[in-house]
């Protein structure tokens, strides 16, 4: 087989300890799985929803994304991410952090449009490396601060559907392959960045994840 032109390079992530690295297949990301995230957006407790961004859309090995473009408001949300093994199930963890053209985000709201432009842009995807094994402490703390002051804080344990509920109805919308990730929520406290913002984000005992915003 011959190609046009050279396919891109797959996206990975690297996994705590190993040589080997995970190949990213596909990002699924659940909406409103914390209560106090989804009342800080305006919505009362609800049964979370998926979205998605496309496998490029990630950021790894402690690389800087960069502040996108048509956007005034660019976001800040941390998050759990659980990737999936053989048989769907859920075989390493790491700390991500889903990034929103928040202002793009209200307008396609408002409008009954998708959010494709809002959540699914180019380097929206920053993730720590993946631990492999057993989850996380359900009463881990998940926090998110921005040049030294937090602005997330809450527990594993405050969302809405845990890990194994998330995987269970994802898999009854598509078929779980490995490869997949998928980011399961953010707590409260959700708020703006700007070029040259450090962000450190954090999951009890996972790899520690952090950028700084790239103009």
């Amino acid at each position: 087989m011959t190609w046009l032109f050279p396919p891109p390079a797959a996206p990975s992530l690297p996994i705590l300890g190993q040589d080997a690295r995970f190949p990213v297949r596909r990002i699924l990301c659940v909406g409103q799985n914390y209560a106090a995230h989804a009342r800080e957006m305006g919505h009362e407790r609800a049964e979370p929803f998926f979205f998605s961004k496309p496998a490029d859309a990630l950021v790894s090995d402690g690389a800087d994304p960069a502040y996108p473009p048509a956007t005034a408001d660019l976001h800040h949300e941390v998050e759990l991410v659980c990737a999936i093994g053989e048989g769907g199930d859920i075989i390493g963890w790491a700390v991500g952090c889903d990034l929103t053209r928040r202002d793009l985000q209200a307008a396609a709201k408002a409008k009954g449009r998708p959010w494709d432009a809002a959540k699914g842009f180019d380097q929206s995807a920053p993730c720590g490396a993946l631990t492999l094994g057993a989850p996380p402490d359900p009463a881990a703390v998940i926090a998110l601060s921005v040049n030294g002051q937090v602005r997330q804080s809450g527990r594993l344990d405050d969302m809405v559907w845990n890990p194994a509920e998330i995987v269970a109805k994802a898999g009854t919308l598509w078929a779980l392959k490995p490869g997949d990730l998928i980011f399961t929520g953010t707590p409260e406290g959700v708020g703006p960045i700007i070029p040259g913002d450090r962000v450190e984000a954090r999951i009890d005992g996972l790899s520690p994840l952090s950028f700084t915003v790239r103009p």
